[in-house]
């Protein structure tokens, strides 16, 4: 791996489509949550990213109620032609209405416009399916998507927060009827969250998805600001609005072993002279299935130290120190296919080489 910089960009997935390895997370735009910046500081976060050579830029239509998108919307009005803009439905535009939030067709159409106003813009490059709801039918899903790319108000389309096995569902439905396919796959994936690379990520990876990573310093646990100190035990929450320790706390994401991850990366951080949130997004950078990280600032020094991830290249040693650190057992049926009595029973002893094990 050697040091990148955000105007090398890469295709997303199997398009055509051209972005840069970072992207820039906008959840953070707007106050309306009680952590994210306001205007002026968001302003100086796209305007540094953009200068740089940065184009992917990630919002949703619920971020910050709303807030995300019209900021973005002002921010990119004379640059449009140069960024790709990404944003997601699913999530609810208004509290109390049943039909304002899930994957029926209904919500994606009114999401979507909700977006192409508070956008600004006449159409959106990448849309995301941003959580299964569990009660659409894959059908009705892929078909309104393939409706909106038909119409010219979206280009591409990509999945987030979903089963594997439903992505794989979708594409191949998509594939056989001739519908617009996936592009894209949006996960949680850093040192502390793992769990993606035993059926997300290969089959991101089979059905030609590019992998683009939120939280991707674990929500801030990797940035070295959490210890022991802090575990206190976490509340149950359904809000986002609280403090950005309570919101990790309700996610059950502050424990001993993300501490012990998080003490690893502090420690290689010491060796580059670096920030531990730069290490965690250099290790990131270097998976084998390439993963696009979305960085979120609430500041606009955050952001430039975050950036310093791109010049960090790690050791083959601190690789591996980092992998041990925060390897995840494998489930089912993982676990009991790479046992070595399967592996016996599948070759019969022979040793076979050659095709990477999906």
């Amino acid at each position: 791996m050697r040091a990148l910089g955000l105007d090398q960009y890469r295709f997303l997935g199997r398009s055509g489509l051209r972005v840069s390895p970072v992207a820039l997370g906008t959840m953070t735009f707007g106050t309306e949550w009680g952590w994210g910046a306001a205007e002026q500081e968001a302003r100086a976060q796209f305007d540094l990213y953009v200068d740089r050579g940065g184009n992917f830029i990630d919002t949703a239509v619920n971020y910050t109620g709303g807030s995300s998108e019209k900021l973005l919307g002002r921010f990119i009005k004379d640059k449009r032609e140069r960024v790709v803009v990404a944003t997601k439905f699913t999530m609810s535009r208004e509290e109390g209405n049943p039909n304002a939030g899930g994957n029926h067709r209904l919500n994606i159409i009114r999401s979507v416009e909700s977006s192409l106003r508070q956008l600004g813009t006449e159409w959106i490059d990448v849309l995301y399916l941003h959580s299964w709801d569990f009660t659409t039918g894959a059908e009705e899903v892929m078909r309104a998507l393939d409706d909106l790319v038909r119409s010219g108000k979206v280009v591409y389309v990509g999945a987030s927060n979903t089963p594997a096995w439903r992505v794989a569902q979708m594409q191949t439905l998509a594939e056989l009827r001739g519908w617009s396919p996936f592009i894209a796959l949006q996960v949680e994936y850093s040192l502390v969250e793992r769990t993606v690379e035993q059926d997300l990520l290969p089959m991101a990876d089979a059905n030609g998805l590019g992998v683009v990573a939120w939280s991707p310093l674990g929500g801030g646990l990797l940035s070295g600001k959490y210890s022991r100190a802090d575990l206190t035990g976490a509340k149950e929450s359904a809000t986002v609005t609280g403090s950005r320790r309570e919101v990790i706390e309700a996610m059950g994401g502050l424990t001993e072993r993300t501490l012990d991850i998080a003490d690893t990366v502090r420690d290689i951080a010491r060796e580059h002279d670096a920030s531990p949130s730069q290490v965690a997004l250099a290790w990131l950078l270097s998976r084998p299935v390439p993963a696009i990280p979305i960085l979120g600032a609430r500041t606009l020094d955050q952001l430039k130290s975050n950036l310093g991830a791109l010049d960090i290249v790690l050791s083959d040693d601190q690789l591996r120190r980092l992998d041990e650190a925060s390897a995840v057992a494998p489930s089912f049926p993982h676990r009991f296919i790479n046992g070595p009595m399967v592996q016996q029973l599948i070759f019969g002893g022979a040793k076979v080489t050659g095709r990477h094990a999906r």
